[in-house]
């Protein structure tokens, strides 16, 4: 294999902070053992660590040093000649303190990058909306090979997490308007600041003000090319109807809020009255991106959905993989007819 194409392949999964055990660590080991200089391990080090994305936005300081460590046994178990940068590199890492949160970056095929900040604990704050799920990477690859859906339209996002479903959509999609919604306080400011690294400024909303200036990565281009976003804060199961009237979507996703059956309900009534007070009379297309983790929670949403009229369908699986999982997820996308 040539060393580019194994950097990059690093580079992907680095950026991403995917699992290490799904790096491709024997084919270096090959490649180190073929051709044993520096030049490879210096290509990947600058392709990880020393990125300059990953220098302004980087891992977690557990993962880049046990990614480093893996990338030094590996240069120590063969003939390659020494080299310091690694550990130097190292002793920078090592002198560094843990923090609560990472960055994670994530490669769209236009050539740009979705940047998060997320905490390094599944669960913090009493929430799980802090990091991003399987769920949210699946629909947006879906999105981004069905742009159309979402071009020029008016988009609303339920349950967004920390946002990387709806930035990429809206860096790739070019939807004209995009509401990014949650109901965890910690979750929608993490969330707008989430939007705002990534180059986006946000119009007020009149339940969570939240404005911004762009600063981020892509804060370069102009404003006026982009959606007008909003961050709503919307609780299911309180939300006003003056709130929903303001809305008026004409296109409903959302990832990986199918899990408790406890809020099932909820999300159903939400829907419905989303349809309802559309004023054109026009429902909005619904799409929800689910990970079957328990199959009865997922029957139970169908069921949920038979049992007031609401139709639905499994949307084929898509063709491209865009981002990389540690595990193949078990992700299926329904939508729904209301």
């Amino acid at each position: 294999m040539a060393q580019p194409e194994l950097g990059l392949r690093f580079q992907r999964r680095f950026l991403a902070a995917r699992q290490l055990r799904s790096f491709p660590w024997p084919e270096l080991e090959q490649n180190l053992r073929t051709a044993p200089d520096s030049s490879l391990l210096v290509d990947i080090l600058h392709k990880t660590i020393l990125h300059p994305l990953c220098v302004r936005y980087p891992p977690s300081t557990r993962y880049r040093r046990h990614f480093l460590t893996e990338l030094i046994k590996k240069h120590e178990s063969t003939a390659a000649e020494p080299l310091d940068e690694l550990y130097d590199t190292l002793a920078d890492i090592l002198n560094e303190e843990e923090s609560t949160h990472c960055y994670k970056n994530y490669l769209l095929p236009t050539g740009e990058c979705v940047t998060l900040s997320e905490s390094v604990a599944v669960i913090s704050g009493g929430t799980t909306g802090l990091v991003t799920w399987d769920a949210a990477l699946h629909l947006a690859e879906w999105a981004i090979e069905n742009s159309a859906v979402f071009s020029s339209r008016t988009v609303l996002e339920l349950g967004s997490g920390i946002g990387f479903t709806g930035i990429a959509i809206c860096k790739t999609c070019t939807p004209k308007r995009y509401i990014f919604s949650d109901c965890h306080r910690g979750v929608l400011k993490q969330l707008t600041e989430n939007i705002r690294l990534n180059g986006f400024v946000l119009e007020p909303e009149t339940t969570h003000h939240t404005q911004t200036e762009a600063r981020g990565p892509e804060a370069e281009a102009t404003n006026d090319q982009k959606p007008k976003l909003i961050v709503a804060e919307l609780d299911w199961g309180s939300v006003r109807e003056k709130q929903l009237l303001d809305l008026q979507p004409d296109v409903i996703i959302a990832a990986d809020v199918v899990y408790d059956p406890e809020i099932t309900s909820a999300l159903v009534g939400m829907l419905q009255k989303l349809s309802a007070l559309r004023a054109d009379g026009k429902p909005p297309e619904v799409y929800i991106a689910l990970t079957i983790r328990n199959p009865d929670t997922y029957h139970l949403f169908q069921a949920e959905l038979d049992k007031v009229g609401i139709g639905w369908q499994i949307i084929p699986a898509h063709s491209n993989g865009i981002f990389l999982y540690d595990v193949q997820p078990n992700v299926t996308i329904l939508q729904l007819f209301i």
